[in-house]
């Protein structure tokens, strides 16, 4: 079952649905660096300075890796929705950043 991404909440509920079961926490991790090359063009951005959109890029595509597996996280425990959700970041090594996507996996229906 694909969970439709409009039943995925920061909140604690959904309007107009009750959950019916909590299937407990599911999480999705997505641990990313830039290439060298990669680097080498952030540096001459940081120099201009303003958007650096080399990482902004890197930072989008790790959150949406980190969301989609906890979403499939959710799915194969058979949920419809995903509570609570929250993600995090950090820098594991110098220039290498984790994003846990994290909630809890829930079954609803309509109210």
């Amino acid at each position: 079952m694909a969970i439709n991404t409009k039943m995925i909440t920061t909140g604690f509920d959904l309007p107009n649905y009750r959950v019916i079961e909590s299937l407990g926490v599911v999480r999705g991790i997505s641990v990313r660096s830039q290439s060298i090359f990669g680097s080498f063009g952030t540096f001459f951005q940081l120099l201009r300075g303003g958007n650096i959109a080399r990482l902004t890029s890197l930072c989008e595509k790790t959150r949406q890796e980190a969301f989609e597996i906890l979403i499939k996280h959710a799915e194969t425990l058979g949920a419809n929705s995903i509570i609570g959700l929250r993600l995090d970041a950090n820098e594991v090594l110098n220039g290498v950043t984790e994003v846990l996507a994290y909630g809890t996996a829930v079954i609803v229906e309509k109210k």
